[in-house]
């Protein structure tokens, strides 16, 4: 839900499979996969509003962009078995990952672009060997179609998935070529590392045993809520006329109007149409401190006044709870299960693709990077 709640850990076997769209093998995407797979999580994650830029000096004439730095790539940049990787290539490869990232390629440093040409070309090598060896790989047109109206969805309108392609400078047709490549890739990977994978249950238990703090449940809340979204930078008289609206709403629930229909009919978290509010169990620190401190400190079926979070005012009711456990390792299996095959096969994945690259016949033209200082990068929002 996008409003209270935080970022959270997750449990063995609670880790999610990363996205279809995504490379099994690295951690970059490419051109428009990147930027569909970044919308498609961003859609399952917390909205925070960026805070209002400072006014610039009324005196001082405005700066313009800072240009890009002319590169000094050679060309091509590699040779990967016969095949070229031009320049041109490479250099919108990088700009597409730091738009992304919105972070203007002008503002690196040297040493930072140079590392980060080397990180996207060893990506494009890879890439441009799996694409030769699944190149007989069979992805039917339907399979392509359903994973291209899974990404679809996470833009919501048609109008916005054209918004971002054209900002991509990408189409339909492209996208679902690159779709076909990638569902193609993972395939032939999953040929190669077939039956590498399995895990037998004295794996599974030597783990649990190994671990046990991570198969200790906290205690966990169940509540939903009521939002008057209330933006950050809201002037003081806004924000008043938001509280009074969320203490009248808080007082009709006193006095016994049903919670859930308040909550579909009146609350601004766009997920209450379909949840009534109900947040369903959560730990504390799941949520956003100011939401999590009040819902934690409630009694079951109490109704709390307005709590004001970075979201806005929320009017909670918790409706159940759960004492901190212990989970059972009969409990916990299925998903120890998945969790250790999914860490095998990914090493398995990783074995196979350093063995092709090793026997690749590849040139790089580029010259060895020096390890960069991290680069900036947005801070991620609760």
């Amino acid at each position: 839900m996008a409003s209270a709640r935080n970022t959270t850990g997750q449990a063995p076997g609670a880790v999610p499979a990363s996205p279809t769209f995504m490379k099994p093998y690295g951690p970059l995407t490419l051109a428009l996969s990147l930027i569909l797979v970044s919308a498609a999580i961003a859609a399952d994650s917390p909205k925070k509003k960026p805070a209002a830029a400072p006014a610039a000096p009324t005196k001082a004439p405005a700066a313009a962009p800072a240009a890009a730095p002319a590169s000094s790539l050679p060309d091509p940049v590699a040779i990967v078995e016969g095949q070229p990787i031009k320049k041109a290539e490479l250099e919108q490869a990088f700009e597409n990952v730091l738009a992304a990232q919105k972070i203007p390629i002008a503002s690196l440093p040297a040493e930072q672009r140079e590392s980060g040409y080397r990180m996207i070309l060893d990506e494009m090598i890879i890439d441009k060997l799996l694409l030769k060896r699944s190149a007989e790989t069979k992805v039917t047109d339907e399979e392509v179609a359903a994973q291209f109206e899974r990404i679809k969805a996470n833009f919501g309108t048609e109008e916005e998935l054209q918004k971002q392609l054209a900002a991509a400078g990408q189409t339909v047709d492209k996208v679902k070529t690159g779709l076909r490549e990638r569902l193609r890739q993972e395939r032939w990977i999953d040929e190669q590392v077939k039956g590498k994978d399995e895990v037998t249950d004295a794996e599974v238990e030597d783990f649990y045993k190994k671990n046990p703090d991570q198969f200790k449940a906290p205690e966990q809340v169940r509540a939903s809520h009521i939002l008057i979204s209330v933006a950050q930078d809201a002037k003081p008289e806004v924000v008043t006329e938001k509280q009074k609206a969320a203490e009248a709403i808080a007082a009709r629930v006193k006095k016994g109007e049903a919670f859930d229909k308040l909550a579909k009919e009146l609350s601004e978290d766009p997920s209450a149409k379909q949840n009534s509010g109900d947040l369903d169990f959560f730990t504390k620190e799941a949520m956003v401190p100011e939401f999590a401190n009040k819902a934690f400190s409630m009694k079951k079926d109490e109704i709390s006044d307005p709590v004001r979070s970075q979201f806005g005012f929320h009017v909670i009711k918790v409706t159940d709870r759960k004492d901190p456990e212990v989970v059972t390792l009969e409990k916990s299996k299925p998903q120890l299960l998945a969790y250790l095959k999914r860490q095998k096969k990914q090493a398995e994945v990783q074995k196979v693709v350093l063995d092709m690259r090793a026997k690749a016949d590849v040139k790089v033209n580029l010259p060895e990077a020096p390890v960069p200082a991290p680069v900036p990068a947005p801070a991620p929002a609760k």
